[in-house]
């Protein structure tokens, strides 16, 4: 039957059959917010929410920065060596030897690139990891995926499906991301208060529980270096039957289970938040990845065997995303076997240097979050307004930080953040304090108010 032009979408003359009349809003946004098109203003607005970092990222040496060479933990920009406090590479992985080594052999064997999808085919390599990595973190399987943002936007959706999804609000952003497009599946998303384990329960004690419910949360958090109480929200998780979804992006290869011949108190082993504070995996599911610790492009999802068959038919990135290039299924291969052997003498180093450093912050009565003694160190400045300028001091005086503008930050937490790794040496520990207390008497960094107190 042929179609009648009437009843053909109408499109404008002035458009350029760019858009037809039917595309045009014609009643209100459905959430009462402003439509993004060209003449509404939302482009302007969010320039204008993000005028701080824009600025920054223009104007500041240690932003959008073009980074010539790496030699060590040093750096080089332009002309200048800086000591790199930015990288996540904790382990040092990114810099050992017997590491870098295994890398073209894989090659030879498997080109640069296998360029199928998962659900297409599998290099051998991929079952090798998920096999080593499943037996490392205790869990009953694992699935293994290119990052951790490609698991938050595609698991998340499936695994809440039109339920609720209960977000910690501090969660990271490409959790709250997943969310939203969860959110767009028919999802309802609630924030609790940041680690208030009591504020979440009063929201799921209000919530429908014949709907799929999902506790969102990081483990070892990206700012602060602070855990959770993971013990409390596993409770709720069971008590409430909802699945609690922990990225512990920064706590895995870093901090594992406790053992009574451990040299130092981020344990052993590095397998990650749940480990290292003894929560079963019951009614949860653990998202981390290769890309800090382990120097490599890769992450992995902690579950059930029957759940991780139905995600290779539900989860975009298993049917459609090109794989991890072969050097980091490699790398990460060859960082399993370096971490069995002498991951733990890695973390020694890491957890000695980082203790140093918080304890010369509590000398000289310089304010930090972290209380968990983790090696991501942020230093809140007691001006926002002051981010430029002490930034180019770090720069000038040759140490590279990770800047925390707003809107990444609340304004009154913007300041900078420091990530020690095992591949930073001792003197560089102190070269950073000696430049901090210099800064701390140059500019008003957030003053320890335990350490206030004590000095009246």
């Amino acid at each position: 039957m042929a179609l009648d032009p009437h009843d053909l979408p109408r499109r404008r003359h002035s458009d350029d059959l760019d858009r037809r009349v039917s595309d045009l809003p014609t009643e209100p946004s459905p959430n009462g917010k402003p439509r993004r098109r060209d003449y509404d203003g939302w482009l302007d607005r969010w320039v204008a929410t993000t005028s701080d970092l824009t600025r920054l990222t223009t104007t500041h040496p240690m932003m959008d920065a073009v980074i010539d060479e790496q030699v060590g933990r040093k750096i080089r920009i332009g002309d200048r060596w800086l000591t790199d406090w930015a990288s996540c590479n904790y382990l040092g992985f990114d810099l050992d030897e017997e590491i870098i080594a295994t890398v073209p052999e894989y090659l030879a064997k498997w080109g640069t690139h296998p360029s199928w999808s998962r659900l297409l085919g599998n290099p051998v390599l991929y079952p090798q990891i998920e096999e080593q990595l499943t037996e490392l973190v205790g869990a009953e399987d694992t699935l293994v995926l290119p990052t951790i943002t490609h698991i938050h936007m595609s698991v998340i959706p499936v695994l809440v499906g039109d339920g609720a999804i209960f977000l910690d609000g501090r969660a990271h952003k490409t959790i709250y991301d997943g969310a939203m497009v969860a959110a767009g599946h028919g999802a309802t998303v609630r924030r609790f208060r940041h680690n208030d384990f009591e504020h979440l329960e009063e929201l799921l004690r209000a919530s429908d529980p014949a709907l799929p419910r999902l506790i969102a949360m990081d483990g070892v958090n990206s700012m602060t270096g602070n855990a959770p109480e993971l013990a409390e929200f596993s409770r709720l998780a069971r008590e409430h039957d909802a699945l609690l979804y922990v990225d512990d992006a920064h706590g895995f290869g870093v901090i594992g289970e406790r053992s009574p011949g451990e040299t130092n108190d981020y344990g052993i082993k590095g397998n990650g938040v749940f480990r290292y504070l003894d929560v079963p995996y019951d009614n949860a599911v653990l998202v981390a990845g290769f890309s800090k610790s382990y120097s490599s492009l890769l992450a992995f999802i902690t579950l059930p065997t029957r759940l991780k068959d139905a995600l290779k038919v539900l989860a975009p990135p298993y049917l459609y995303s090109g794989p991890s290039p072969v050097a980091s299924l490699a790398t990460t291969l060859a960082g399993l076997q370096v971490n069995r052997t002498r991951g733990d003498a890695y973390r020694e180093d890491l957890w000695r240097m980082t203790h140093r450093l918080l304890s010369a912050l509590h000398d000289l009565g310089i304010h930090t979050p972290n209380t968990s003694g983790f090696p991501i160190v942020e230093i809140p400045l007691s001006s926002h307004e002051d981010i430029d300028e002490v930034g180019r001091y770090l720069f000038e005086h040759g140490q590279y930080a990770t800047m925390a503008a707003y809107p990444l930050v609340p304004k009154n937490e913007v300041g900078f953040r420091v990530q020690v790794t095992a591949a930073n040496t001792d003197e560089q520990v102190d070269e950073l304090i000696e430049v901090l207390a210099n800064l701390h008497e140059r500019f008003q960094l957030e003053p320890n108010v335990a350490a206030s107190r004590v000095g009246r």
